[in-house]
This record gives structure tokens, sequence and C-alpha cells, in this order.
């Protein structure tokens, strides 16, 4: 299934997949770190799991979404911040080492876009993710979801971090 609706400059872009809803079980996922193994929920069992989908690394908003909840991992109890994009892992790792991201990790779905199917942010026009943050509890369960519906425009920071914090 693919709906429309994802804004970039003038252009509707296709976005495959449903929303996911809070409340719902959240998808199991297998992405490729910087050091190219791979990562899955498991991987994070007993956290409460912030995951910053960002489109690219290398775009000024992406970037400043990656710094902040970087920055506001080390305040999180119990909580592991992940960043999620379709860039090559090479280029998360090249961000992280020249930004100092220490707090957080970054992640790719660039091999079969499978995460980015199956969380509903799958830009299908320019494979890329739609920008949005999830909030997972230590079970897996979606307490929080935000799917931003122009490409250029930021997350609510304020409201995944309290969820965060009230989760923690």
């Amino acid at each position: 299934m693919t709906r429309k609706g994802l804004m970039v400059g003038d252009s509707e872009h296709h976005v495959q997949n449903e929303m996911l809803e809070v409340g719902a079980a959240a998808p199991d996922f297998s992405l490729i770190a910087n050091d190219l193994s791979s990562k899955s929920l498991a991987d994070y069992a007993g956290k409460v799991k912030v995951i910053s989908v960002v489109p690219s690394i290398d775009t000024g908003v992406c970037a400043d979404q990656t710094r902040r909840f970087n920055a506001e991992a080390a305040a999180l109890g119990n909580t592991v911040v992940l960043t999620v994009s379709a860039d090559m892992p090479f280029a998360l790792g090249r961000f992280c080492g020249s930004e100092g991201i220490e707090n957080s990790e970054t992640l790719s779905t660039q091999r079969d876009m499978q995460f980015a199917d199956d969380y509903g942010v799958h830009d299908t026009d320019w494979r890329i993710c739609q920008r949005a943050v999830f909030v997972l509890d230590r079970d897996n369960v979606v307490r929080h979801a935000e799917y931003v519906p122009v490409i250029g425009n930021e997350v609510d920071f304020d409201a995944a971090l309290a969820k965060a914090q009230e989760l923690a």
C-alpha cells in the first residue's frame, strides 16, 4: 500500500505502507551499523528506544535533528537513541566522527529499505525515509509516533523527549 502526503518542496511524494499507531507492537528490524554489523530490536532489550528517522544526514535539518537527540541522550536514563536513514553506513560514520556523536547510534536501512517499509516512512519517489520519531517502551510497544508531513520541518523534540523520560 502506498499513500501520498509527504511534501517535498512543491511535490507530493508517495510513502510505502501505513503509519504505526501508538499502542502497536514495533516491527523488529535489521539495520546496518557504522561498523557494518547488523542491529535489531533485541540488541536494545530492556531499554526505552527513541528512534529518530531522517531523510539524509547530509542536510541541515537532519544533521540538527541528530545533534539534538545526541545531546539529549545523556540525560535519558535507561534509554538508547537511534538515528535511522537510508544513507550509506560510511556516510553516517563520517558524520558521527566529524560531529562527535557519541551518545546515540546511527543505523542504515539502505540495504533493503525494510525498516522504512515496516515503519511507514519509505519515500518511494526518492528512496529515502520520511522524517519521523518513535518512542518505544522496554517491551517494544510504540508509545509515541510522529510523522512529519513536510520534509524540511522538524520533529516535536519536546514531545518525544518527554515520552522517553516518562518511560525511562
